[in-house]
């Protein structure tokens, strides 16, 4: 499945990655190469193999949950910065992106 410089380049803007020429020219290559791989791939048929998430048995490692105390205000915000707390608030810069 080929892909056009137009695509890569739509994709590169989302993920706020900047490209130059020869960039762009060998990732248009790269992914059509990867998605023609992709498209073999759906051609398999799988209709006799059984759905499954994992080829290993899967068993829960993860502790129950359960309810403890939290950090005080003061236990939090002991970590703040110089100038990084406001009150009750950590004080954070202001991030502003231009589009």
């Amino acid at each position: 499945m080929p892909i056009d410089r137009q695509t890569i380049v739509h994709v590169a803007d989302l993920a706020r990655i900047k490209l130059g020429d020869d960039e762009i020219a060998r990732f248009t290559d790269q992914l059509s190469v990867v998605l023609d791989a992709v498209a073999r791939l759906a051609e398999v048929d799988t209709s006799q193999v059984a759905p499954t998430a994992s080829a290993l048995p899967i068993h829960s490692v993860e502790r129950e949950d359960a309810a403890r105390p939290g950090l005080t205000m003061e236990q939090a915000l002991a970590n703040a910065p110089k100038g990084g707390r406001d009150g009750e608030f950590f004080r954070v810069q202001e991030v502003l992106e231009e589009r």
